[in-house]
């Protein structure tokens, strides 16, 4: 099953673009290990992860059609 990560500000860096597509992944925990793996650079960052527009601080279940977002720390002002 491919799992669609949309990505965004300076990860793209690291990614090489603004969606990448993962395969085989069940949960979140899953899919941030196969992307540091894929992307080494990612590991040397820190970034949340956002699944179906909440942002995510425990592992959770993905599936086809799962909106998944890797966001940089935000800043305020």
């Amino acid at each position: 099953m491919a799992i669609s990560v949309m990505v965004f500000g300076q990860l793209t860096d690291w990614t090489g673009g603004n969606t990448v597509q993962v395969e085989g992944v069940a949960d979140t925990d899953t899919l941030v290990r196969v992307l540091k793996e894929k992307y080494p650079g990612l590991a040397q960052v820190k970034f949340t992860v956002a699944v179906d527009r909440k942002t995510i601080t425990t592992n959770t279940p993905v599936h086809p059609g799962t909106t998944i977002a890797l966001m940089p720390p935000f800043s305020g002002g």
